[in-house]
């Protein structure tokens, strides 16, 4: 029994088994730099070159693609999507190639999203940070992706609700990656987490029937 004890006791404290828990003094830094891309927020910069409406006053006062497409800047919102995006996926995908562990391009992850959602340019009111996480969690697995994007997709088109669409996917998506890279499932869990917690307003207008359809400000619009 004490033999075991010691064993286990070992393991736990191990650094090798450790790790890959603990993360570099680069890798700090390159989090760092990871929340200053995520801090550019692509909304509030594209609607100003395009003339439109600050999105942070406008619509449902969120800088993201879905309150821009609100807007009407079609072509803005595309644009928007893309560029918050790649601002997640291109610090974690480059870290694959600079070496980082699991644990610390998660955390790499994390960092892009909390530019996002708290941009240090903007006095830290950012967008929720939907498609930011999206693009940080994809280059762990195209099945991730793929998955994500068909639960997205799925729940939108039965709900209308993007709100709903995003806090249900946030949800599934720990165990999407539990399944398919389940190495990533605690960084992601904390990215979930964070995009469900911004969400938490919409939660509300949810549960109280009056969160507005996508679909439904066009056609209020027209």
């Amino acid at each position: 029994m004490l033999s075991t004890l010691c064993t286990i006791d070992e393991h736990i404290f191990d650094p090798c088994h450790l790790k890959g828990q603990k993360m570099s003094l680069f890798a700090i830094f390159y989090m760092f730099l990871a929340y200053l891309l995520g801090s550019i927020s692509s909304a509030i910069l594209l609607c100003r070159l395009a003339g439109l409406p600050d999105p942070r006053t406008t619509g449902s006062n969120n800088p993201g693609a879905t309150n821009v497409l609100r807007i009407g800047g079609r072509w803005v919102a595309l644009g928007v999507l893309i560029f918050d995006m790649l601002k997640g996926m291109l610090p974690v995908w480059l870290g694959y190639y600079l070496g980082l562990t699991h644990f610390e391009l998660g955390m790499v992850a994390l960092g892009a999203c909390l530019g996002h959602i708290f941009p240090i340019f903007f006095k830290f009111k950012g967008g929720k940070g939907v498609a930011t996480a999206f693009g940080a969690i994809a280059p762990i697995s195209w099945g991730v992706a793929g998955s994500m994007l068909g639960s997205w997709l799925l729940i939108f088109l039965v709900s209308g609700y993007s709100s709903l669409s995003a806090v249900v996917t946030a949800l599934l998506v720990p165990f999407y990656v539990w399944w398919f890279k389940p190495e990533f499932t605690f960084p992601v869990a904390l990215v979930c987490c964070l995009l469900i917690y911004r969400h938490h307003d919409n939660i509300q207008r949810l549960w109280r029937g009056q969160e507005d359809k996508v679909w439904n400000k066009f056609k209020k619009k027209d």
